[in-house]
């Protein structure tokens, strides 16, 4: 009978949720059926589901987010109090499915489309992260945690876009590092191992928001990015560019080429241009610039290895040929 109770008065239930009743969060993931044969389906509005889907769902789907998963999709169940994005103070918040909620926190956060956030205790996925209001912090994953900033930025977008400065980072000893650098955009200026002190007069605190901060910038917007390289600061200017690989598509730099690849180093995807190259679909990397190469991170460790061209060893029907791209 409670839960029927919640489930007929969910505004007067997230007020008792506030107060730290995960119950309330259980019996509204349960009533608006967010999770469904392991499926993620979390109405956001009431007529909108967000879905976390690995493989196109069966709906009319209103926009789509390849490289995190993520389908806004049309809803005809009509959810009469759907899951918002939380931005108001929260007692606490927990990861919670169709049987428990586990309290706890985020330990790592989500570092751009490659590095999903970490939970402090063991959680199964699929989940909601919510606010102790069972409003979304974000969505657990087998990856990991897709965080709210991520979602609300995919809601809101009318044109679905990343940026791209042509740099990846990540923390270490509380200073974010230039890990690597797109080796084909050279001028650029940026060099692996670079501290980013401030991006547009503003401090960097973290690897985490500084990559929220140019994957959500607009396309052709320029930016000063103060660097310390060999203890002297150095002011270095950028222009967003638009992003082409993360997350569930491959990182590599070549897909900002047109070439993709799936985890045997298939070409899924090619541009017109390497086409004129002989390249197809089902092309398959042997090695990057005389390395053999087995993995999507095998070939992020080689492709910067160049001075004039990247130099990409194929196979199709047991025939060997180069392509050099510059």
């Amino acid at each position: 009978m409670l839960r029927v109770f919640f489930a007929l008065n969910l505004v007067l239930v997230s007020l008792y949720a506030c107060k730290g009743g995960y119950k309330t969060c259980i019996a509204k993931v349960q009533d608006s059926h967010a999770i469904h044969n392991q499926l993620l389906q979390i109405p956001v509005s009431k007529t909108q589901k967000l879905i976390y889907s690995k493989v196109r769902p069966k709906a009319k789907i209103l926009k789509h987010d390849p490289f995190l998963n993520l389908y806004l999709v049309k809803s005809y169940s009509k959810f009469k109090y759907p899951f918002s994005t939380n931005y108001k103070l929260s007692l606490g918040h927990a990861a919670v499915n169709n049987q428990r909620a586990i309290e706890g926190r985020i330990t790592k956060e989500q570092v751009g489309l490659n590095s999903l956030a970490n939970f402090s205790e063991v959680i199964s996925a699929p989940s909601l992260l919510l606010s102790s209001c069972c409003a979304l912090e974000g969505i657990v994953t087998q990856k990991g945690i897709i965080q709210k900033e991520y979602i609300d930025h995919f809601l809101k977008s009318k044109n679905l876009h990343y940026g791209d400065i042509g740099i990846r980072v990540w923390d270490v000893k509380n200073k974010t590092i230039i890990r690597r650098v797109n080796p084909f955009e050279k001028s650029l200026g940026f060099h692996v191992g670079d501290e980013v002190l401030e991006m547009d007069s503003k401090k960097v605190h973290n690897a985490a928001q500084l990559m929220r901060k140019i994957l959500f910038s607009k396309v052709g917007s320029k930016h000063k990015l103060k660097i310390k390289r060999d203890n002297k600061t150095i002011i270095l200017n950028a222009q967003t560019l638009k992003r082409y690989g993360g997350g569930n598509i491959g990182d590599t730099f070549l897909e900002s080429k047109g070439l993709y690849f799936d985890q045997n180093l298939c070409i899924t995807k090619v541009s017109e241009e390497f086409k004129k190259y002989g390249l197809k679909v089902g092309d398959k990397l042997l090695q990057v610039n005389g390395k053999k190469v087995k993995s999507i991170d095998e070939i992020r460790e080689n492709i910067d290895d160049f001075k004039f061209y990247a130099s990409l060893l194929f196979t199709r029907n047991h025939f060997q040929f180069f392509v050099n791209i510059n």
